[in-house]
């Protein structure tokens, strides 16, 4: 199982994991120097351009994996036309606060090409593992999000698609089975979560450790369940956590369980804030890599 952090250039990460005064060029290679997969996610706030992403496969070893965020717009999450490209923005049908507005299908499938388009760096250098699409908080398990997925695979025919649920919808147990079986049919990868627990806050899915395709993913978002909501709150807050080495350990056996009925395996941190540093009281450190560490270290990966 591969282990790594969703995003190298966090502000924790930057602060508490690289060398003091690391060009942010460098960081990069410094973090695959670490770990040999991670997730981008500056990629969900603007479409990625193509000498950026050459630059990231030319800065990584051969076999290093960069699983990365679908745009916004391709998630049916709200995004400002401005970080449209400029040739798109006009024909975009837009609302009052200046966001894209349910967009037509073929231009949403446009947006769909150029991302892919910008990635072919990756795809050559064989560095690119999957799509990560994770769907907002309002998609809820009905008909017209099924067929919007299913459309979506479609777009990513020939990428790997991976799928996070933000409502639980989805997973409750009425429903489970049937969502992990349309994901399987459509091929598509389950992204399985650990997150805060909560039986009423309707975007936080219960932990369902699941295979629909031949990749084992799994994302660790911390469970701090008093800022998962916070009004106003920024999302170093909402993920601000760091796992114990014994939250950790109760996970091993699962990750075992599902790295061996799969392919290929990976497991991510989301917890992108810093905490007091257990082992120095003087100290910070970044929660996710400091988590990403112990968990390698406890699966002897």
């Amino acid at each position: 199982m591969r282990v790594g952090t969703c995003s190298w250039a966090d502000e924790a990460l930057s602060k508490h994991f690289y060398p003091p005064k690391l060009p942010p060029r460098e960081r990069l290679a410094w973090y695959a120097g670490h770990f040999d997969t991670v997730e981008v996610d500056s990629t969900y706030y603007r479409l990625p351009a193509e000498p950026v992403v050459r630059g990231w496969a030319d800065r990584t070893p051969a076999g290093f994996v960069m699983h990365v965020k679908a745009f916004g717009l391709m998630t049916r999450h709200p995004v400002k036309v401005e970080v449209l490209p400029e040739d798109l923005r006009a024909e975009m049908p837009v609302d009052e606060r200046g966001r894209v507005d349910r967009p037509p299908r073929e231009l949403r499938g446009e947006v769909f090409r150029r991302f892919l388009e910008a990635l072919e760096p990756l795809r050559a250098a064989q560095k690119l593992g999957g799509i990560l699409m994770q769907m907002p908080q309002y998609v809820v398990l009905k008909e017209s999000s099924l067929a919007y997925l299913e459309w979506a695979r479609e777009q990513l025919d020939g990428y790997e698609m991976l799928v996070e649920f933000r409502h639980r919808s989805w997973l409750e147990d009425v429903n489970r089975a049937e969502t992990l079986s349309f994901l399987e049919r459509i091929g598509a990868t389950y992204v399985t979560v650990d997150a805060p627990r909560s039986n009423e806050a309707r975007n936080l899915v219960p932990t369902v450790p699941a295979l629909t395709s031949g990749t084992a993913y799994v994302r660790f978002h911390g469970r701090n369940l008093a800022t998962w909501n916070k009004r106003g709150g920024s999302a170093a807050e909402r993920f601000d956590y760091l796992y114990s080495e014994e939250e950790l350990a109760e996970w091993v056996p699962t990750l075992r369980a599902l790295a061996a009925g799969a392919q290929q395996a990976f497991a991510f941190f989301n917890n992108n804030a810093s905490a007091q540093d257990p082992r120095n009281p003087l100290g910070r450190v970044s929660q996710a890599a400091t988590n990403a560490a112990e968990l390698r270290s406890l699966l002897g990966a």
